[in-house]
């Protein structure tokens, strides 16, 4: 692909990503309230546990999603099928063997995992089921995930949205008919499960028909394909470790310290944050694999032109969510959860990590994914670890001292500023071409500057005595649309350039003029 079609297809892959989340979000939405509503909290509390756990399983990734992700970028423009072939038999293959060993260990220690999260003695047969089922279903899915990883190598973005979509909507089918029905916790997993392993299927024979030469065979499993891949595959690991670390040991520390109930008041408090990061790393998860593709080609100059730019649209969505989210956050835990007074631990740890989640999208999101593509590994390895260790160190000690569930938020915050902000911020430039101020100048600054009025209008609903700011879901969402569109307005006219606004307005009277002719014809 050209520079034009290669932009053309981060345009394309970024707008189906945000297609595929209003959807995941506002059946995300509805789903997560049934669940909170449907279950008790014993039961909410170990379902959070559980996909905890799934997200540890990407520990026995061993970095081979990342290296499939490159390689095919990569060997898809030479359209070397044999070496494709090799890679991802071996990869496939590798993943087979790991999960089988990870179920067994996992049936095997189920007593001792049930233990460790304090569950009642009333449960304790019923959720040793419900996790085994739960790691059997893990364990077959986990090989098949590599091929949602082959359709964004083989910048097919879209495809693997398409999938994701309907693996959300069958989901929120199932966790309907569960909660209407009271069919059981059970039967709520294995449906959770059928979900997720379907859609993989499908992204198995749309990224295989895509690479006529390519064969999955036992054998062609091939340790010098295994040692070559793992020569990138071990900083990808390290770096998908440290993530694990960072993102999804709250849940964990907060079962083992304060006890499993604790784990669902705090689920409340981050939702918020959560659905935060699923709408803002859309940008960073399109430039990750268009960032490989650049760089196998050399194009050095379209990297960094586009480093500038995917970190400044993505402050420039997520700077007005954010503001927008954190004015109604208490609003948004009511939506969510149906508690009528969130209470201020929930609050506090909401607050706090919305937060840490925009950190990310200042300091990490965009830089990070693109040059872990692009020959950073080695480094990017290096900083995470550091951070991670750092957050969960943190993140315990601070529960404990505590005894609360904002000691886990202020782990999270702590070292994603410090480190984000002291190393990131400062690569970053170096990369751009920049110094830090010029980059801040360049990516943060315009986006604050145009949600000025938003800010003064959220404060100006806040501190009015006529009735109570975002007391009621109507006031929320009347409130929130009145905030949102301030914000709108101003980042239109002070922080996007008059080239991005006649590029939207291009776009906006082309696809005006195809629906037109459409109707006409």
């Amino acid at each position: 692909m050209n520079r034009e079609e290669v932009r053309r297809n981060v345009i394309r892959s970024t707008v189906s990503g945000y297609v595929r989340l209003v959807v995941r979000m506002g059946l995300g939405l509805v789903t997560f309230r049934l669940l909170y509503q449907g279950l008790t909290r014993e039961q909410f509390g170990f379902w959070s546990l559980l996909w905890a756990i799934f997200g540890y399983g990407i520990l026995l990734d061993f970095g081979f999603g990342y290296a499939a992700q490159k390689r095919v970028a990569e060997l898809m423009v030479r359209q070397d099928w044999e070496a494709l072939s090799r890679v991802l038999s071996t990869i496939f293959f590798f993943y087979a063997g790991a999960a089988l060993v990870a179920v067994v260990a996992g049936v095997l220690g189920s007593d001792f995992l049930i233990g460790l999260f304090k569950v009642s003695e009333a449960s304790r047969a019923s959720f040793r089921l419900v996790l085994v089922v739960f790691l059997v279903g893990i364990g077959l899915a986990f090989p098949m995930g590599i091929f949602p990883e082959v359709l964004q190598g083989q910048q097919r973005i879209m495809a693997a949205n398409n999938l994701q979509v309907v693996s959300t909507v069958a989901n929120f089918i199932c966790v309907g008919m569960v909660v209407w029905f009271r069919l059981g916790f059970l039967v709520l997993v294995v449906l959770s499960l059928l979900c997720m392993l379907i859609p993989y299927a499908w992204a198995a024979v749309l990224a295989l028909r895509a690479m006529p030469g390519v064969r999955l065979r036992p054998g062609l499993f091939s340790r010098r394909a295994l040692f070559d891949t793992g020569r990138f595959s071990v900083f990808a690991y390290a770096n998908t470790l440290s993530n694990v670390l960072r993102n999804k040991t709250d849940q964990p520390v907060i079962g083992s310290v304060l006890g499993v109930a604790a784990v669902a008041p705090f689920q409340a408090g981050s939702k918020v944050g959560e659905m935060f990061g699923q709408l803002t790393r859309q940008i960073a998860d399109v430039l990750s694999p268009t960032a490989a593709h650049l760089h196998a080609r050399g194009d050095r100059e379209a990297l960094r032109d586009m480093l500038i730019d995917g970190m400044r649209f993505s402050v420039l969505a997520a700077t007005p969510l954010y503001i927008l989210m954190a004015a109604y956050l208490e609003g948004l835990i009511r939506v969510l959860t149906g508690v009528r007074e969130p209470g201020p631990e929930m609050v506090l740890a909401g607050q706090l990590l919305l937060f840490w989640y925009y950190s990310l999208v200042l300091t990490h999101w965009v830089f990070k994914r693109m040059f872990m593509m692009a020959g950073q590994e080695r480094r990017m390895m290096w900083q995470g670890v550091g951070e991670a260790a750092l957050n969960l160190a943190l993140s315990i000690v601070l529960t404990i001292a505590l005894h609360s569930i904002v000691g886990v938020a202020l782990g999270s915050v702590i070292p994603t500023c410090i480190l984000g902000w002291t190393v990131l911020w400062g690569w970053a430039a170096k990369e751009a071409g920049l110094g830090r101020w010029a980059l801040f100048r360049r990516v943060v600054l315009p986006a604050w500057i145009g949600c000025l009025p938003m800010i003064a209008l959220a404060a100006a609903f806040r501190l009015q005595p006529w009735w109570a700011s975002g007391a009621t879901t109507w006031r929320v969402l009347g409130e929130g649309a009145l905030v949102g569109g301030a914000g709108l307005v101003g980042l239109w006219f002070s922080a996007f350039t008059p080239d991005d606004r006649a590029r939207v307005m291009t776009k906006l009277g082309g696809r005006f003029t195809a629906a037109t002719r459409g109707q006409t014809a």
